[in-house]
Protein backbone atom coordinates (compact mmCIF):
# COMPACT_ATOMS: atom_id res chain seq x y z
CA UNK A 1 0.00 0.00 0.00
CA UNK A 2 1.45 3.77 -0.75
CA UNK A 3 0.28 6.21 1.40
CA UNK A 4 -0.48 8.70 -0.95
CA UNK A 5 -2.08 6.92 -3.35
CA UNK A 6 -5.63 7.42 -3.77
CA UNK A 7 -8.90 5.30 -5.55
CA UNK A 8 -11.43 7.38 -7.91
CA UNK A 9 -14.44 5.82 -9.02
CA UNK A 10 -18.61 6.75 -9.87
CA UNK A 11 -21.24 4.44 -8.74
CA UNK A 12 -22.45 4.38 -12.39
CA UNK A 13 -21.43 2.64 -15.59
CA UNK A 14 -23.26 4.84 -17.87
CA UNK A 15 -21.13 6.21 -20.78
CA UNK A 16 -22.12 9.96 -20.51
CA UNK A 17 -22.64 9.83 -17.06
CA UNK A 18 -21.81 12.79 -14.90
CA UNK A 19 -20.39 11.09 -12.40
CA UNK A 20 -17.97 9.16 -13.82
CA UNK A 21 -16.95 12.76 -15.96
CA UNK A 22 -16.37 14.25 -11.89
CA UNK A 23 -14.35 11.01 -11.28
CA UNK A 24 -12.39 11.45 -14.42
CA UNK A 25 -11.85 15.28 -13.21
CA UNK A 26 -10.89 14.70 -9.61
CA UNK A 27 -8.49 11.81 -10.79
CA UNK A 28 -6.83 14.53 -12.80
CA UNK A 29 -6.64 17.09 -9.99
CA UNK A 30 -5.64 15.03 -7.36
CA UNK A 31 -2.71 13.64 -9.75
CA UNK A 32 -2.10 17.76 -9.71
CA UNK A 33 -2.09 17.52 -6.01
CA UNK A 34 0.69 15.02 -6.15
CA UNK A 35 -1.03 11.57 -5.07
CA UNK A 36 -0.91 8.71 -6.90
CA UNK A 37 -4.29 7.53 -8.65
CA UNK A 38 -6.05 4.87 -9.57
CA UNK A 39 -9.41 5.59 -11.48
CA UNK A 40 -11.42 2.33 -11.64
CA UNK A 41 -14.00 1.67 -13.41
CA UNK A 42 -16.84 -0.40 -12.47
CA UNK A 43 -17.25 -1.36 -15.97
CA UNK A 44 -14.27 -3.54 -16.03
CA UNK A 45 -15.30 -5.85 -13.28
CA UNK A 46 -18.00 -8.93 -14.33
CA UNK A 47 -20.20 -8.83 -10.96
CA UNK A 48 -23.42 -9.98 -11.03
CA UNK A 49 -26.58 -9.57 -8.95
CA UNK A 50 -25.47 -9.99 -5.31
CA UNK A 51 -27.26 -13.86 -4.26
CA UNK A 52 -26.43 -15.79 -1.27
CA UNK A 53 -26.93 -18.71 -3.39
CA UNK A 54 -24.68 -17.48 -6.08
CA UNK A 55 -21.82 -16.85 -3.24
CA UNK A 56 -22.10 -20.00 -1.75
CA UNK A 57 -21.22 -22.02 -5.43
CA UNK A 58 -17.81 -19.44 -5.30
CA UNK A 59 -17.45 -16.07 -5.36
CA UNK A 60 -16.69 -14.13 -8.62
CA UNK A 61 -13.24 -14.01 -9.58
CA UNK A 62 -13.40 -10.22 -10.72
CA UNK A 63 -14.88 -9.79 -6.56
CA UNK A 64 -11.75 -10.66 -5.66
CA UNK A 65 -9.85 -8.85 -7.82
CA UNK A 66 -12.07 -5.59 -6.42
CA UNK A 67 -11.29 -6.74 -2.92
CA UNK A 68 -7.77 -6.57 -3.55
CA UNK A 69 -7.87 -3.19 -5.77
CA UNK A 70 -10.21 -1.60 -2.53
CA UNK A 71 -7.64 -2.47 -0.30
CA UNK A 72 -4.48 -1.41 -1.87
CA UNK A 73 -6.04 1.96 -1.56
CA UNK A 74 -5.72 3.82 1.77
CA UNK A 75 -8.02 6.51 0.68
CA UNK A 76 -10.66 6.81 -1.71
CA UNK A 77 -12.93 9.34 -3.16
CA UNK A 78 -16.46 7.89 -4.51
CA UNK A 79 -18.56 10.00 -6.80
CA UNK A 80 -21.88 8.83 -6.35
CA UNK A 81 -24.93 9.20 -8.50
CA UNK A 82 -28.56 10.06 -7.22
CA UNK A 83 -31.41 7.84 -8.02
CA UNK A 84 -34.80 8.56 -6.36
CA UNK A 85 -32.86 10.05 -3.42
CA UNK A 86 -29.94 7.62 -2.87
CA UNK A 87 -27.19 5.93 -4.49
CA UNK A 88 -27.51 3.64 -7.58
CA UNK A 89 -28.06 -0.09 -6.91
CA UNK A 90 -24.38 -0.81 -9.01
CA UNK A 91 -22.65 1.00 -6.00
CA UNK A 92 -24.74 -1.31 -3.50
CA UNK A 93 -24.10 -4.05 -4.71
CA UNK A 94 -20.71 -3.36 -5.58
CA UNK A 95 -19.96 -2.83 -1.75
CA UNK A 96 -22.08 -5.55 -0.83
CA UNK A 97 -19.84 -7.94 -2.69
CA UNK A 98 -16.55 -6.31 -1.37
CA UNK A 99 -17.73 -6.14 1.98
CA UNK A 100 -18.84 -10.18 1.63
CA UNK A 101 -16.48 -12.77 3.14
CA UNK A 102 -14.87 -15.80 0.97
CA UNK A 103 -15.07 -18.50 2.94
CA UNK A 104 -12.29 -20.89 2.79
CA UNK A 105 -9.91 -17.75 1.56
CA UNK A 106 -7.67 -16.91 4.40
CA UNK A 107 -6.61 -14.07 2.90
CA UNK A 108 -10.19 -12.75 2.51
CA UNK A 109 -12.54 -14.34 5.42
CA UNK A 110 -12.46 -11.08 6.90
CA UNK A 111 -15.60 -9.01 4.94
CA UNK A 112 -14.52 -5.71 6.38
CA UNK A 113 -10.99 -6.35 5.83
CA UNK A 114 -11.00 -4.22 2.01
CA UNK A 115 -13.04 -0.86 4.00
CA UNK A 116 -11.77 -1.13 7.42
CA UNK A 117 -9.60 2.10 8.03
CA UNK A 118 -9.76 3.51 4.38
CA UNK A 119 -10.54 7.47 4.32
CA UNK A 120 -12.87 8.10 1.83
CA UNK A 121 -14.58 11.17 0.56
CA UNK A 122 -17.42 11.69 -1.29
CA UNK A 123 -18.47 13.90 -4.28
CA UNK A 124 -21.63 13.84 -6.55
CA UNK A 125 -23.32 15.16 -9.71
CA UNK A 126 -26.07 15.86 -10.93
CA UNK A 127 -28.30 18.43 -12.93
CA UNK A 128 -30.51 19.27 -9.79
CA UNK A 129 -29.70 22.28 -7.70
CA UNK A 130 -28.31 20.10 -5.23
CA UNK A 131 -25.98 18.21 -7.09
CA UNK A 132 -26.72 14.38 -5.80
CA UNK A 133 -26.14 15.61 -2.24
CA UNK A 134 -28.72 13.07 -0.87
CA UNK A 135 -27.46 9.88 -2.60
CA UNK A 136 -24.14 11.17 -0.28
CA UNK A 137 -26.68 11.66 3.25
CA UNK A 138 -27.20 7.93 2.24
CA UNK A 139 -24.07 6.20 1.61
CA UNK A 140 -22.32 7.79 4.54
CA UNK A 141 -23.81 6.00 7.29
CA UNK A 142 -23.09 2.42 4.88
CA UNK A 143 -19.45 3.36 4.62
CA UNK A 144 -18.91 4.31 8.21
CA UNK A 145 -20.89 0.93 9.12
CA UNK A 146 -18.04 -0.56 6.99
CA UNK A 147 -15.58 1.03 9.56
CA UNK A 148 -14.50 3.41 6.98
CA UNK A 149 -13.29 6.96 7.99
CA UNK A 150 -15.46 9.68 6.33
CA UNK A 151 -13.92 12.90 5.25
CA UNK A 152 -16.08 15.48 6.53
CA UNK A 153 -15.36 18.05 3.33
CA UNK A 154 -17.90 16.85 0.47
CA UNK A 155 -18.99 18.50 -2.41
CA UNK A 156 -22.16 17.75 -4.84
CA UNK A 157 -21.91 19.92 -8.16
CA UNK A 158 -25.38 20.87 -9.33
CA UNK A 159 -26.28 21.73 -13.14
CA UNK A 160 -23.56 18.98 -14.21
CA UNK A 161 -24.33 19.50 -18.22
CA UNK A 162 -23.06 22.61 -18.34
CA UNK A 163 -20.01 21.86 -15.60
CA UNK A 164 -17.52 19.96 -17.68
CA UNK A 165 -15.50 21.48 -21.00
CA UNK A 166 -14.88 19.52 -24.17
CA UNK A 167 -11.60 17.62 -22.53
CA UNK A 168 -13.83 16.69 -19.53
CA UNK A 169 -12.31 19.11 -17.08
CA UNK A 170 -14.20 21.66 -14.83
CA UNK A 171 -15.12 24.84 -16.32
CA UNK A 172 -15.27 26.85 -12.92
CA UNK A 173 -12.55 27.57 -10.62
CA UNK A 174 -14.72 27.47 -7.69
CA UNK A 175 -15.53 23.71 -8.90
CA UNK A 176 -11.90 23.07 -8.92
CA UNK A 177 -11.21 24.37 -5.98
CA UNK A 178 -13.99 22.47 -3.85
CA UNK A 179 -13.01 19.19 -5.07
CA UNK A 180 -9.46 19.86 -4.76
CA UNK A 181 -10.39 20.29 -1.17
CA UNK A 182 -12.31 17.46 -0.79
CA UNK A 183 -9.06 15.24 -2.03
CA UNK A 184 -5.98 17.23 0.22
CA UNK A 185 -8.49 16.46 3.01
CA UNK A 186 -8.72 12.81 2.09
CA UNK A 187 -5.01 12.46 1.54
CA UNK A 188 -4.08 14.87 4.51
CA UNK A 189 -6.05 12.15 7.03
CA UNK A 190 -5.02 9.07 5.35
CA UNK A 191 -1.18 10.19 5.97
CA UNK A 192 -1.41 10.25 9.21
CA UNK A 193 -3.65 7.98 10.06
CA UNK A 194 -1.07 5.30 8.06
CA UNK A 195 2.04 6.75 9.27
Amino acid sequence: MHKNSLLVFAGSTRQQSFNRRLAHATAAIARDAGAEVTLLELSDYDIPMYNADLEAQGTPADVVRLKQVLWEHPAWIICSPEYNGSYTALLKNTIDWASSPVSGNPDWQDGSKSFRGKVVGMLSASNGGLGGLRSQSHLAPLLVNLECWLAPKAFALGQASTAFDEAGALVQPVHNERVRAVVDQVLWASARLNA
